[in-house]
């Protein structure tokens, strides 16, 4: 990471800002702009793990900060410690410790022993740009504090990051949720990984959310989440691409818009936008393309050269095949709507389903547009196995969408992602 010091900007600015604010700290507005008042909360932060309170963030202190990014730290059991005395010095809980450590015995810790202690804030960052890298880090923050969490990856994106899934739940019915298959539609990734954490926390604790039983929702479903679907595209919309990107040049030369990336890139790194590229009149898509002006690579609506041309959409078609998923979400943005029809068919149940998450969302129950109409996933999905597919546009808006709307985004589609395995 680099230095920050007052003066200094950008999304490392703003993820400094965002951690110290959750841990009691005021930096101030998570603006990416490091000003006296985040000087004075990295000084704060200093003073109390007794390092050098310079206000710099060099390597010291990056180190102590990447322990509470990764959202938990290890700890080796020492004389006379106890769970309770170790959580008090880590901003911990008991349960949160027994729960990261299911073999613990609390009441027989053995000298040398090393736990997993996971710390007291939130794992998942709801208030800074979501790239890649940050998902990634929750993800297996989340595992640490929630071992009981199933994480991997179904495939790789064109420059090699993993398309990670989390699996929520033990039980036969099976449903999957996907997001960002969109570079600027970014904010439906940390929309996905709340749900996992608030899900997982739940789960742990033996609480309800929003009401439902979440032990008895886990005993009879799995829920299979992909929570960023072209990781390529998302990076390149938040931070524009990279010089040491391959596709470097041919992204400057697509992006003949005249506008920034982050304003206008939907495609992933070959320029192919993910969301016309799966084999469901993937051949109407692409003889729409002359009429919406597109004529090959760029950052939107260019379906590729042929379906299922790019990684990431193989890598979600064999997943796909690989389960008996009753039930998809593809979250998008924005136009608080649900799509759920692909040409005429209609799968049972879809509309009366589609309609429940109308009521619990306040969201719209809506035909999909002509520009749109055609080889999408849940399209594909609905003509493959004739079951219930959704396209759901979060937020209202013009992509991307402002993180102020997060807390309204994810309170109107929590109750959707906790009922879709139950219908």
């Amino acid at each position: 990471m680099e230095v920050l010091s007052l003066g200094s900007r950008g999304w490392a600015v703003k993820l400094v800002q965002s951690l110290l604010n959750r841990m009691g700290y005021n930096a101030g507005s998570v603006d990416g702009i490091y000003g006296l008042q985040t000087q004075r909360a990295v000084m704060e932060f200093q003073r109390g793990f007794n390092i050098t309170a310079d206000g710099v963030v060099g390597p010291t202190t990056w180190n102590l900060f990447e322990n509470f990014l990764r959202g938990y730290g290890t700890y080796t059991i020492k004389q006379g410690d106890t769970i309770y005395n170790i959580a008090q010095r880590y901003y911990s809980t008991i349960h949160g410790i027994m729960t990261a450590n299911p073999g613990a015995d609390p009441l027989n810790l053995r000298i040398g022993q090393t736990i997993t202690v996971p710390y007291g804030i939130d794992v998942v960052f709801t208030d800074i740009d979501y790239t890649y890298d940050i998902m990634e880090r929750d993800i297996l923050g989340l595992k640490a504090r929630y071992p009981f969490l199933e994480v991997g990856s179904i495939g790789k994106s064109v420059l090699g990051k993993n398309l990670y899934y989390v699996k929520l739940g033990a039980g036969p019915n099976e449903v999957s949720y996907n997001g960002s298959h969109h570079g600027t539609e970014w904010i439906t990734t940390p929309l996905l990984m709340k749900f996992i954490e608030n899900f997982s926390l739940a789960y742990s604790t033996g609480s309800t959310l929003r009401g439902y039983n979440v032990r008895d929702i886990w005993s009879r479903s799995s829920i299979y989440i992909v929570p960023m679907v072209n990781p390529d595209g998302v990076d390149i919309a938040i931070k524009g691409p990279e010089p040491q990107n391959p596709y470097y040049n041919d992204l400057l030369e697509w992006n003949n818009t005249g506008m920034p990336f982050n304003r206008v890139w939907k495609s992933n790194t070959r320029g192919v936008d993910l969301n016309r590229n799966y084999p469901a009149s993937w051949e109407e898509a692409k003889a729409q393309e002359a009429q919406l002006g597109i004529y090959g690579p760029g950052p939107t609506r260019y379906g590729g050269p042929y379906p299922l041309s790019e990684p990431e959409t193989q890598a979600m078609v064999n997943f796909t095949n690989q389960h008996n998923f009753r039930l998809v979400l593809a979250y998008h943005t924005q136009g608080r709507v649900i799509y759920w029809l692909y040409k005429n068919i209609i799968p049972p149940y879809s509309r009366e389903i589609a309609q429940i998450f109308s009521n619990v969302s306040g969201y719209m129950v809506a035909y999909t547009p002509y520009e749109a109409a055609y080889a999408g996933y849940k399209d594909w999905f609905i003509e493959k196995f004739h079951r219930p597919g959704y396209t759901i546009e979060a937020g209202l808006g013009t992509s991307p969408l402002p993180l102020s709307q997060f807390g309204s985004i994810y309170r109107e589609n929590e109750e959707i992602m906790i009922l879709a395995p139950l219908l």
